[in-house]
């Protein structure tokens, strides 16, 4: 086949500006690509044995290749390699009216906007033409480096490898009837957690099977073999069927090779054309096998095997990414696109059926380009205790919202590694149920529950969060130490909630029993340091750590929370029973001013105490009352939304698609931490005091968590990172003498 520069041509449709090659027909193209197979008013083809299907299937596949380089040639930069290797099967899902298609793979992110474009979903951002395309990829407002929300047509992000499952099972139980297909490449298959938390989800929901994992077994990392490349095709076989798979179909390029390419892994597109036919075909009737099979009940993977970079510049790990050499111009990318270019003929074909299945633009048509119903909560029953009463557990009393959420909306789900009733917060399984296979009413479980446990705070995290994005009310439950393991993927959903072009419901998180509380449990489970991640995520604008110092405050933050959209929210409180220090009107008031005055006396100097959690307010009162002895003025604040008590310019609140420009002003800031001298304490990072420290103009310090050490009790283990009143009194009246 020869292919020719772009000329100005009336034949030539006007998306396909920017196209640098056309080719000559392919073989028999009058025959079989006459007209588009999907019909109009079609939203699939009507068989996949059909010969036209599969030859258009062959031109849609070939039209997602050249894309794809030449969007990444177009910058010099960019991954094609990957997604180039399951073109076919990419090219299938969409022929067979599947466009609910997620990714684990960041890197296929140019073949996916390639295919975003073919089916016109780009539009909506402004992108009509190949050459716009090329122009605005990997650009500012424009197509990222990795898939984002921030793209129509796009239904999850991707980026770090292992998440891709946590969405398609999240959107596969809220819509029951679509496939949900994602792909999966062999490079990252090693990534933790992604067998075990399907084979977790389908021992819970052993009849949502409606998310299809489509395995790229192409051979290779992102520069090296990859781990599983010597396994043969049964062993691979097998290993899904070891984890729950009940239908594993596998489409091997090798079986159709006819030009003796060496190796387990080859390349479709070097194939005689009649062969690239029969290998199109196997893999367009292979995933209609799987995806029936998905739809109807059964656990199903598809897994296509092919050399890793078919049809694109390079082969194997080469392909995987392109270097400043790989430019437009370069002989070997300029090759490598003129062997993949189709007639301006074929083009339309392609770009026809694209639209018309599915049922139009994935962006008019997938799932999360709809906001999901939500169930009316109506006006929480929050139960107030007076100050001074006994003192109450915190969780124990978000616990108790926590299960009216439930009952009032089916679609709500709370997630914990196995811990609740260590939390506090039996009460939510009491109420919601432990969605298990085996009923026990001791253990408060059974099928069906809306209480989600998995031992994996990745699993945890990564349907909670996943579940939220999707449109849905979530919340993720853990001990503060060991929450870092899930943190990857609700900080993945909190980034894409702030691009996103819709609401959805804030992702939503509560920690218990912090470093502070796990004294006799050594230090392996005094592990504050997530909530230095969490100080820094508070710049992004849309992240908000809350630290609620009672069971009166806590309600009324997740009160606070659950009307909140596009946030990612982290209540953090003790499991222990404590004092009841704050009224409502008071956290309502913190919410908004980001702390709340508990205690003033007045003296000759004024020392502030601003502190983060509850446990941490002990010491500090009992240095209070010494201090106040010694005639020296007192504030002791409580900092409950510290989010709030950062400068406008110190975030990036203006970026978020759901901008909350809600700060503390500098007269207010004065007003509650003025005084002669300050001291921050946290019993966790000390980051989480910047935005005070960035703010006070007054002479400072502040003490917080240093390390871990097996104790007897909290406050001996407070004692050991230097949080005692005595060490918080002798600070203070050398800081105001």
């Amino acid at each position: 086949m020869t292919a020719t520069t772009t000329k100005a041509s009336s034949a030539i449709p006007n998306f396909c500006e920017g196209i640098q090659y056309f080719g000559e027909a392919l073989p028999d193209f009058e025959k079989y690509g006459a007209k588009p197979v999907i019909e109009s008013g079609q939203s699939a083809i009507a068989s996949p044995t059909d010969t036209n299907a599969v030859y258009q299937t062959l031109l849609a596949a070939d039209a997602l290749r050249y894309l794809t380089l030449q969007i990444t040639g177009s910058k010099a930069s960019g991954h094609p390699g990957g997604f180039a290797s399951q073109a076919e099967a990419y090219a299938a899902l969409v022929m067979l009216g599947h466009k609910n298609i997620i990714t684990e793979v960041g890197h296929h992110a140019p073949g996916f906007y390639s295919a975003m474009f073919l089916d016109r979903s780009l539009e909506d951002m402004g992108i009509s033409t190949v050459q716009q395309l090329r122009d605005r990829f990997r650009e500012k407002h424009g197509l990222l480096g990795h898939l984002s929300g921030y793209i129509p047509g796009i239904l999850a992000p991707a980026g770090p490898l292992g998440q891709g499952q946590h969405f398609a099972m999240a959107a596969a139980l809220l819509h029951r009837d679509k496939l949900f297909p994602f792909t999966l490449g062999d490079g990252g298959l090693g990534e933790p957690y992604i067998m075990s938390s399907m084979a977790h989800f389908n021992t819970a929901y052993p009849t949502v099977t409606n998310f299809l994992p489509v395995l790229v077994w192409n051979g290779y990392s992102q520069e090296h073999h990859s781990m599983v490349s010597l396994k043969t095709n049964a062993e691979m076989i097998a290993y899904w069927q070891g984890n729950g798979f009940a239908e594993v179909v596998l489409v091997n390029a090798k079986d159709f090779d006819d030009q003796n390419q060496a190796g387990e892994y080859v390349d479709s597109t070097a194939f005689s054309f009649a062969n690239r036919l029969e290998f199109t075909k196997a893999v367009l009737v292979g995933m209609d096998k799987a995806a029936r099979s998905a739809l109807s009940g059964k656990l199903t993977v598809f897994i296509i095997k092919q050399l890793k970079g078919a049809g694109v510049h390079a082969l194997g790990a080469k392909s995987h990414n392109l270097y400043p050499k790989d430019t437009l111009d370069a002989p070997h990318i300029a090759t490598a696109l003129q062997k993949r270019a189709l007639s301006a003929a074929a083009w339309q074909i392609v770009r026809t059926n694209a639209e018309r299945a599915g049922g139009g633009p994935a962006a008019k048509t997938v799932v999360t380009e709809f906001e999901l119903p939500l169930a009316d909560l109506g006006e929480l029953p929050l139960e107030e205790y007076k100050v001074g009463a006994v003192p109450q557990v915190a969780t124990t009393a978000m616990g108790r919202l926590v299960g009216i959420v439930g009952n009032k909306d089916k679609n709500f789900l709370v997630t914990n590694a196995d811990g609740n009733e260590a939390s506090g917060i039996a009460n939510i399984n009491q109420a919601l149920k432990i969605n298990h296979p085996t009923t026990d009413d001791l253990y408060n479980q059974a099928p069906g529950g809306q209480v989600y446990e998995p031992l994996s705070e990745d699993a945890c995290a990564g349907l909670a969060a996943g579940l939220s994005l999707m449109g849905a009310r979530t919340l993720w439950c853990s001990y503060e130490s060991f929450a870092i393991n899930g943190l990857p993927i609700w900080q993945t959903v909190t980034q894409a909630m702030a691009e996103l072009r819709r609401q959805t419901p804030s992702t939503i998180t509560l920690f218990t029993a912090g470093a502070l509380e796990q004294g006799r449990n050594g230090w392996t489970h005094q592990r504050p340091e997530i909530e230095a991640y969490f100080a820094s995520l508070m710049r992004t604008g849309n992240v908000f750590p809350l630290f609620p110092p009672d069971a009166n405050s806590i309600q009324v933050c997740y009160n606070w929370a659950l009307q909140t959209k596009n946030k990612g929210i982290v209540i953090t409180a003790s499991k222990s029973p404590l004092p009841i220090r704050s009224t409502f009107a008071q956290t309502e008031k913190g919410l908004i001013d980001g702390a709340v005055l508990l205690h003033e006396v007045a003296g000759g100097k004024t020392v502030v105490f601003a502190v983060i959690g509850d446990l941490t307010l002990i010491p500090v009162f009992e240095a209070a009352a010494f201090l106040e002895t010694e005639g020296i003025g007192v504030k002791i604040v409580s900092i409950i939304n510290p989010r709030r008590l950062y400068r406008p310019h110190d975030t990036a609140w203006d970026t978020c698609s759901e901008p909350d420009n809600g700060f503390l002003s500098d007269a207010d800031f004065e007003q509650l931490f003025g005084g002669d001298a300050l001291i921050g304490v946290t019993g966790g990072a000390a980051a989480m005091l910047e935005p005070i420290m960035l703010r006070s103009n007054s002479k400072r310090d502040s003490f917080a968590w240093k390390r871990g050490e097996t104790t007897a009790s909290a406050g001996e283990l407070m004692a050991f990172n230097g949080l005692t009143a005595e060490a918080l009194t002798k600070r203070a009246i050398e800081l105001v003498h």
